[in-house]
Parts: C-alpha cells; sequence; structure tokens
C-alpha cells in the first residue's frame, strides 16, 4: 500500500511540475524581453503568443504545451503498476499536467487555459480520440475564425469519442471533467462570444 502510495505520489508531483512548465512564458522571455502575461489576455498559451511573435510561434508553443501534456500520461501508462485495469494514475496525470499549464508554480500560479496541453494528455490517452478532437478545433477554429469556440466545442465533444471508444470509465470523466474545467477557464472568451465581442484570428 506504502508503495502504491509513493507511486501516486511521484507520477501526479512530476505530471503537475511537467505541465508547470511554462513555454509560452519562456520563448516570449527568451526572444523579446517581455512578459507573456502582460500582453493581450495575459494567458502564456499559443494564442496569445500568437500575437506577440506570429504564427509560427502559436503552432511551436501549442506542440510544445500538447507535449508537456501527452508525456507524463505517456509515461504513467508505460511505467504505472497499480490500478492498471481502469487507467487511473494517467488519468490522475492528465488532470495534474492540464492544472500545472492553468496554475503554474513557477509563475506564482498563473499560466494558459490548458487547451492544447488537454488535447495533448486526450491523444496520449487515446490517440485516435485525440486526433479526431485537434481535427474539430481546427475545423471548428477555421470556420468560425475563434479559436475559443473550436476550443470549447472540441474538448465537449471528447467525452462522448472517448466512449465511443469503449475507453475505461476513468477517461470518460476525465474528459468530462477537462471540458468543464476548459469552459470554466474560457468563461471571459464565452462572455465576449454571446455579445460579439470576442477577437477572431486571422
Amino acid at each position: 500500500m506504502v508503495k502504491i502510495a509513493i507511486e501516486l505520489a511521484i507520477a501526479v508531483f512530476g505530471a503537475y511540475l511537467i505541465g508547470s512548465i511554462p513555454t509560452g512564458y519562456i520563448i516570449v522571455k527568451l526572444f523579446t524581453g517581455q512578459d507573456i502575461r502582460t500582453i493581450g489576455s495575459g494567458s502564456t498559451g499559443a494564442t496569445n503568443v500568437k500575437r506577440v511573435m506570429g504564427k509560427k510561434w502559436f503552432f511551436i508553443v501549442m506542440f510544445l504545451d500538447a507535449l508537456k501534456g501527452a508525456l507524463p500520461v505517456l509515461l504513467a501508462k508505460v511505467f504505472s503498476t497499480a490500478f492498471v485495469s481502469i487507467g487511473l494514475i494517467p488519468v490522475l496525470c492528465a488532470i495534474a499536467a492540464i492544472l500545472g499549464h492553468s496554475k503554474s508554480i513557477f509563475l506564482k500560479f498563473s499560466g494558459g487555459k490548458s487547451v492544447a496541453s488537454g488535447v495533448g494528455t486526450i491523444l496520449a490517452l487515446n490517440w485516435m480520440v485525440g486526433l479526431m478532437v485537434a481535427l474539430i478545433w481546427a475545423i471548428i477554429t477555421y470556420i468560425s475564425k475563434y479559436v475559443s469556440l473550436g476550443s470549447i466545442i472540441a474538448l465537449s465533444i471528447s467525452p462522448i469519442l472517448m466512449y465511443l471508444c469503449k475507453e475505461p470509465i476513468a477517461y470518460i470523466l476525465y474528459c468530462v471533467m477537462g471540458a468543464i474545467y476548459i469552459i470554466y477557464l474560457h468563461r471571459e472568451n464565452v462572455a465576449r462570444l454571446l455579445k460579439g465581442e470576442e477577437s477572431k484570428v486571422r
């Protein structure tokens, strides 16, 4: 029991630390000297980085954020020995990773909105579901020109996709909780969407 508790603590804390790596903040600070938290929405995510450094860095930060979401989940799937049948430790690592991204210990518990890192965790849990979520996000964002709308719709559909792929209940519940958390982090965007004041991507 002690061994399981230690394994669980190491996995979850490690996932939180990986998720906390403020990639957008580091890149903007390194190349421009600016604090991304004082620009635009104040988020450290890819969309806000694009405002400062352009489209190329939007995709680079998005990839890195997805990677830091996927990595701890993949490591948990490979190395965890407890609760394997229900996929509990990978899910707890996924939760820790997206919490780390949005509440980074390195940025006084500020950060991004966990969309890319969230998709990364889903990719690690089930690559087919992750790819479908990413595709839905891309289509909705391209058609509507609203990144926030694409993010909310894509993540909201993820529990259904996970269910259709017959994944463990822990994976499905994680996607439900993740979708609720993403919508909560986008609450100001939702208000602007309803008022027709949300910024569009070019």
